[in-house]
């Protein structure tokens, strides 16, 4: 691996890559540390390390590690990126139901260029309702304790901070898209992955803390517990790289066509049939539903809501039970929106493939439809048991969240997931230039 880094620096194009890459991630991290105007981030931050204590998080708790802990300081990248998410996925599940966009989307890079305008009009339109409650909520102490977080509120404090954050949110928009164009790898992706790797050095610190015999308190994990969870951070990203790169290869025979002087077709391929095709999405979409009403819980003062919401609190076992329901659920939602064994098996058909065995046209629709419906429950139950792990973690192993949230959840989905994307791009670059890869022994998946 150091000799395909080393390599990786003699290709200018890939080094120049590889630094702009670097220095736009920079900038996003130094922006998240800018404060928002007119707020007091030490109180906030205080708020947040409460919640985070007695609740178990909010779906603030959501942005604030997509963005890196901007949120807890309401710095001007607050919202983080996750608008852009949330429209990218609206406007994905919308361009299979509407047909004007379905149609859009089919044709080529201009139907493309077209979604993804719509995709920043909506990041827009989020960003400004997102920031403008947000403002709302910070203007009362009431929601935090009695801690004064606004100096001067009124309108002129609102106008300005969905100003600033939703600047915020457009600006890391660009960022991303600049790395795609000019550097390697997925430029959102990457931005989403900074935010969260950023936080392995305060784990590291609170962990120190835990097994330091010189702290205030007494030691609170043993060495031998630190063998244990070094060993299953090992399983777990091991497993996540083998059900993130796990397919079910179904074989194509396309038959043989004479046109004019020239044959075509003849050959043997495979659709891959992805285990996970959700990816982090069913985890986004369950965390965003479970942890709804503790949300609510902190602008409605109801006492048999307050209940509900604390009943659905990470921690409790109705939490973990709902929560592994729903992350099922929507890896077989989403699956159902993005793969259409219909229109699969008719482009087969049209160009004389088909699978061996099995007859064209609807027979090879649900033959694949059975498959996927298999395959996908594979994927969503070791997407919810990751999902879960981290409670178990804590209540295991006796350590803060911020510790235990890197030993599953969607944190660890992404890192692994992107850095195996990134990894395939940076080896592409290295196999296009005739130098060694960076696995020696074996390939990755994109390696021919």
């Amino acid at each position: 691996m150091l000799s395909a880094l080393a390599n990786a620096i003699k290709i200018p194009d890939l080094k120049r890559r590889l630094l702009v890459t670097g220095i736009l991630i920079a900038v996003y991290r130094v922006g998240c540390y800018i404060p928002t105007p007119g707020i007091d981030g030490s109180a906030l931050a205080e708020f947040f390390s409460r919640v985070a204590k007695t609740q178990g998080g909010t779906l603030f708790g959501i942005i604030n590690m997509f963005s890196g802990g901007a949120m807890e300081r309401l710095t001007i990248f607050a919202l983080g990126i996750m608008p852009y998410i949330s429209a990218s996925i609206i406007l994905q599940l919308l361009t299979a139901v509407i047909p004007a966009l379905e149609k859009l989307a089919k044709e080529g890079r201009a139907g493309y260029e077209r979604i993804n305008q719509y995709t920043r009009y909506g990041t827009v339109l989020l960003a400004v309702v997102q920031s403008f409650f947000i403002a709302l909520w910070l203007e009362n102490p009431a929601r935090f304790e009695g801690l004064r977080i606004v100096m001067h509120p009124g309108w002129g404090f609102r106008i300005l901070t969905v100003l600033t954050l939703t600047t915020g949110t457009i600006f890391i928009m660009w960022l991303g898209e600049q790395i795609q164009e000019r550097g390697i790898g997925n430029g959102i992706s990457l931005v989403i992955t900074a935010g969260i790797v950023s936080r392995i050095p305060a784990a590291f610190h609170q962990l120190f803390v835990l097994i330091s015999p010189f702290a205030l308190s007494r030691r609170q994990i043993q060495p031998f517990t630190l063998i244990i969870m070094a060993g299953l951070l090992v399983i777990v990203v091991f497993s996540v790289i083998m059900i993130t790169q796990g397919q079910r290869k179904i074989p194509v025979q396309y038959a043989r066509r004479i046109v004019g002087r020239k044959i075509y077709g003849g050959q043997s391929t495979y659709i891959p049939l992805k285990v996970d095709t959700s990816g982090v999405i069913a985890i986004i979409f369950a965390q965003s539903i479970i942890l709804f009403p503790a949300t609510l819980a902190s602008f409605i003062p109801n006492p048999g809501f307050q209940r509900l919401a604390q009943s659905l609190v990470r921690g409790h076992l109705l939490y973990t039970i709902v929560y592994a329901l729903l992350i099922i659920f929507f890896c077989y939602f989403y699956t159902a929106i993005v793969f259409n064994p219909v229109d699969l098996s008719e482009n087969m058909k049209k160009y004389g493939g088909f699978i061996p065995g099995i007859r064209p046209g609807s027979p090879t629709a649900e033959f694949l439809d059975f498959v996927m419906t298999r395959i996908t429950l594979a994927g969503a139950l070791f997407i919810a048991v990751i999902a879960i792990f981290p409670d178990f973690i804590m209540a295991w192993l006796k350590v803060p969240y911020l510790v235990a949230s890197f030993f599953g959840g969607t944190g660890i989905l992404i890192v692994v997931g992107v850095m195996l994307d990134t990894l395939k791009q940076v080896e592409s670059h290295l196999l296009a230039h005739h130098y060694e890869g960076f696995i020696k022994g074996g390939r990755l998946k994109s390696r021919r």
